[in-house]
């Protein structure tokens, strides 16, 4: 097919032979299948903010840093230049996030390149060498959940140890490839450490998990990875190596209303925000 303009620009450069089809369109970008050399890989072409149901909400964007001082100071404004720079830190997160995800070990897609906004990454296949599911589209036997939910629990804590939170994890968002579930779509990663939301968001991308996996594994239900899984972290005894239980007490103590509301209010608005992304996805 015919080079989109967006990637005609990787074209010239060499970075991509051949355009060979769109393989989808979703709320944050357009990917599509092109050759490289002998290789098949994937072109993720990330749309402008204001193409974009996902919005750059503060949560996500807390604590990011950025080195040029005036481009912080343009960016606090809002100036043309300014939005022009938060979009381009919003983009190359993701790209920060697989690298640092891929050194660590976490299965994600392998990032090649990052060019005029444009991700060039590898193409995640099943077993026929095709483009492999989402999650979401596969239905699984109680025990194939058990195993992909449990081998997600280790991937989750392995990039917790690297310090990032998905934000964003859930069913649609992770494919099944010929040797297991890798990890995707991650430009509203946040850090473990500097992020204030950090915890909810962990407690929610487990949950996901949780939910998803336990239609068709009931037992799941039950489970409390997400709250275990976070007390080891912040008590520093988190490691790739840790045997998680599902099981957690909270510790006995006085509760505070307020911040227990303000959870509260925080996940409506996350649920609301989130079942719209899936309706524009």
């Amino acid at each position: 097919m015919k080079a989109p303009p967006r990637l005609q620009s990787l074209v010239d450069e060499g970075l991509i032979d051949t355009v060979v089809r769109q393989l989808m369109s979703g709320k944050e970008a357009m990917v599509y299948v092109v050759r490289c050399g002998d290789e098949t890989r994937c072109a993720k072409i990330y749309k402008e903010a204001t193409n974009r149901s996902f919005r750059q909400a503060v949560d996500y964007t807390e604590n990011r840093k950025v080195k040029n001082t005036r481009l912080q100071r343009a960016m606090a404004k809002g100036t043309k230049f300014g939005r022009q720079a938060t979009e381009a830190a919003w983009q190359s997160a993701e790209v920060d996030a697989l690298y640092r995800l891929a050194a660590a070990g976490v299965r994600v897609p392998v990032p090649y390149n990052f060019c005029d906004g444009v991700l060039l990454m590898e193409l995640v296949t099943d077993a026929e060498g095709d483009a492999a599911p989402r999650l979401n589209d596969v239905v699984f036997t109680p025990e194939d959940a058990r195993r992909h939910h449990a081998s997600l629990l280790t991937e989750v804590v392995r990039m917790l140890c690297a310090g990032v939170v998905h934000g964003d994890l859930s069913e649609f968002n992770v494919l099944l490839a010929a040797d297991g579930p890798v990890i995707i779509d991650l430009p509203q990663a946040v850090d473990a450490a500097g992020n204030n939301h950090a915890k909810r968001m962990l407690l929610r991308d487990v949950e996901n998990l949780k939910v998803f996996f336990g239609q068709f594994a009931p037992e799941l239900l039950q489970s409390r990875y997400g709250e275990e899984m976070w007390n080891l972290y912040e008590r520093g005894e988190l490691d790739v190596g840790t045997v998680l239980t599902g099981r957690f007490e909270r510790a006995a103590g006085p509760v505070d209303v307020g911040g227990v509301l303000r959870e509260v209010d925080d996940a409506r608005a996350e649920e609301a925000a989130r079942r719209l992304r899936m309706a524009a996805g």
